[in-house]
């Protein structure tokens, strides 16, 4: 089995929290997990993106579920990286390199019309840097029309599995091929809405993506 390593800390300077902050700049899909009104939980998959010392989500003021996140519901936020296969001699030691992150805490919705849209830049520019400065900005309807959560990067616990196959000797001294096959990800060709006028080149933001 691959060699794990497991923390679960607060605190804002270590090597632990630079591989979370790592994580949470390179992974942008996140689940939290909330009880419902209803008493139900439930897990919702959402964008995600770190700023600074604490992680912003945003969506439609009609959500439900945002609107609990909202009112200081206790929640927790998954976000993980697929990032290989652990090809073993044997099944039974075959496993995956991955880095799994859960936090802890609770959701404060930023209000402040010129805080909600610095954090919506952010979130934007996380997800195309420098994409914020080529669209417009957002008008105040769609400034109103959208709820954004910050929630604190205070507790939570980093999991990483980045070892090699662990064979015993028998299966070592086999014919079996053993190793690492990395999982690799990147942008195709960016493709042009239908409704694009002529003229418009793909921009520097999308180009740097492609490289």
């Amino acid at each position: 089995m691959s060699r794990t390593t497991i923390t679960r800390l607060s605190g804002k300077a270590s090597p632990d929290r630079a591989a979370l902050n790592q994580l949470l700049d390179t992974v942008h899909i996140g689940h939290f997990a909330i009880v419902a009104d209803d008493g139900h939980p439930v897990v919702l998959p959402t964008a995600t993106v770190r700023d600074g010392d604490q992680v912003l989500v945003h969506g439609s003021t009609g959500s439900g579920w945002l609107r609990r996140l909202a009112t200081g519901a206790p929640t927790s936020l998954a976000v993980t990286s697929f990032d290989g296969l652990v090809v073993a001699r044997s099944a039974f030691e075959s496993s995956m390199r991955y880095r799994s992150a859960v936090l802890f805490g609770q959701c404060a919705a930023i209000t402040d019309p010129d805080a909600k849209s610095r954090a919506l830049d952010a979130i934007t520019d996380a997800l195309i840097p420098g994409r914020s400065a080529e669209v417009r900005a957002s008008t105040a309807k769609e400034l109103a029309a959208v709820l954004v959560l910050a929630l604190p990067i205070a507790e939570w616990s980093l999991k990483v599995s980045e070892g090699w196959p662990d064979d015993p000797d028998d299966d070592v001294a086999g014919p079996a091929w053993a190793g690492v096959l990395p999982v690799v990800q990147r942008y195709g060709q960016p493709r042009p809405a239908p409704d694009l006028r002529s003229g418009i080149d793909v921009p520097p933001s999308v180009q740097q993506l492609l490289t």
